[in-house]
This record gives structure tokens, sequence and C-alpha cells, in this order.
């Protein structure tokens, strides 16, 4: 059955600072399970906890710069480039440039903050 969504849910972010989470597909906004897909922005100097989480992120930046830092290093994903963070591999994100960053995030299975394991 083809669904529409009308529009996005605000979700609040862990992190430093405020970011903005608008979820379209997902547990919150569509009750999927299956998948989330939203679309974030983060302002210059935010950073979250680390994570060991349950799902695959997949994430496409569209303007500014995410720093991502795995145990098999750091990368900065620009306008255009995308990152795979496979389920079982720590990571953290952070946007520590003047620009921030936007990006899409889509989580499988859908993010929830129970599968993502927090640092504490």
């Amino acid at each position: 059955m083809v669904r529409k969504i009308d529009k996005p849910t605000i979700i609040e972010a862990a992190g430093n600072k405020k970011k903005l989470i608008q979820e379209f597909f997902g547990m919150v906004n569509s009750g999927d399970e299956k998948v989330s897909i939203a679309v974030m922005r983060s302002p210059a100097g935010w950073s979250e906890p680390g994570q060991l989480p349950e799902f695959d992120e997949y994430t496409v930046v569209l303007k500014g710069t995410l720093h991502v830092l795995t145990h098999d290093g750091m990368f900065d994903i620009r306008p255009g480039e995308a990152i795979l963070v496979p389920r079982g591999e720590w990571v953290r994100y952070s946007t520590p440039g003047l620009e921030g960053a936007e990006y899409v995030a889509v989580c499988l299975p859908a993010f929830s903050t129970a599968a993502a394991h927090r640092d504490e």
C-alpha cells in the first residue's frame, strides 16, 4: 500500500548542542521498525556520545561537513559524499566545523535509542 507522509516528526537529539532531527519514516513518525529515514541539521560545534548501534546507518551529507570517528579511523564527509557505518561498529558523530552540517540518515532496522547503545 502506498503511504504519503505529510510531515516529519521533530525528535530531540543527544549531544552537547541542540540538533534538529526530522524523522519521515521510523518508529516515531510512521511506526516503521524496518527502516528510519531522517533529515539532520546539526550546528557548528555539535557532538554526541559514541555509540555501538544494532543497526546499519547510511548517511549522505547535503551541506557542511560531518565528522565521523570509528575504531577504523576518522572521516570527514562533505556535500555529495556518503558513509556507511555497519551495525556493531563503534561510532561518534560531530560537526566541529563553523558551518555545521545537514545530512540524511537511513537506519536499517529503524533507529531507536535502546538499539544505539550510547556511551555514558
